[in-house]
């Protein structure tokens, strides 16, 4: 078809429509193949290429599911209270106050303000990173050659930005993310050791414990000692569900835990949305 006229472009490009490609969002959600509920309530269904980034506000009471289909996925997450972005995930305080370094189902992501964004209700692969944030500009221009966003080896910080910048967020507003699918251990020494995927196939599920912004970015972890940039797509899709309560596992699992969950309850309820 002849797109050399804008007649001919316009009808060049509404014959895309429908057409599926293998790193996109479903609009809407519910035409996604798979969901892992009910059609209906499925609010964001995505593939997120390698070297690329996806952003989302979610609910209170959202589970967002991230999925790793190739073993070579790399999610670096950022989450901030959707009407209010000065309070964003503090990986130090996620670490710090629940003694435990290493994310995995039951663990809470919280701010700086002792209330919990999201809680961790699932994890198939134990793969993940608290400790080494995402890759920079300078790191990947020395390691890859290039790390703008749309060079063939984008920064996740340069990603981030660009997320960011989509929902009023400068970037002063980055705060250290996590990342999920690629992990690190400390080892006796207090080396940080790269210990790699888990394996094709691994999920997480969050738990948004208010209303969220979500920013992600899919990028090679930076202690990947591999010299090639390799990032395979992320799986995300969100649903419909119902916040922590008093006496569900997560909620009773800890003092600190509880402590943060009741922050959170009150702040709501204090503003009618608990």
């Amino acid at each position: 078809m002849a797109t050399a006229t804008t007649h001919g472009a316009r009808e060049h490009a509404r014959a895309q429509e429908g057409t599926r490609a293998e790193a996109m969002p479903v609009v809407p959600a519910s035409a996604w193949p798979a969901p892992p509920c009910e059609a209906g309530h499925l609010v964001w269904a995505e593939t997120v290429a390698g070297g690329n980034y996806s952003h989302r506000v979610l609910a209170h009471g959202t589970e967002l599911r991230l999925t790793d289909p190739r073993g070579e996925a790399c999610a670096h997450l950022l989450l901030y209270a959707a009407d209010r972005p000065w309070e964003r995930l503090n990986v130090a305080d996620t670490v710090k106050v629940q003694w435990n370094a290493y994310l995995g189902e039951g663990q809470l992501l919280l701010s700086d303000q002792g209330r919990v964004l999201a809680s961790v209700v699932a994890d198939t692969t134990g793969r993940h990173d608290a400790l080494c944030g995402t890759s920079t500009l300078v790191r990947n221009t020395r390691r890859y050659g290039d790390g703008t966003p749309q060079s063939a080896s984008p920064a996740g910080r340069e990603l981030f930005k660009l997320a960011a910048a989509k929902n009023g967020l400068a970037p002063r507003d980055l705060p250290p993310s996590l990342s999920f699918f690629q992990g690190v251990e400390v080892r006796a020494d207090g080396a940080l050791h790269f210990t790699g995927s888990g394996g094709p196939g691994g999920s997480v599920t969050l738990r948004a414990e208010q209303d969220v912004t979500v920013l992600l970015a899919n990028v090679p972890h930076p202690a990947d000692p591999r010299p090639d940039y390799v990032c395979a797509p992320l799986e995300v899709l969100a649903w419909r569900s119902e916040a922590t309560r008093p006496g569900d596992r997560l909620w009773e699992a800890t003092p600190e835990g509880r402590r943060a969950f009741l922050n959170t309850v009150e702040f709501l309820a204090a503003r009618g949305l608990a």
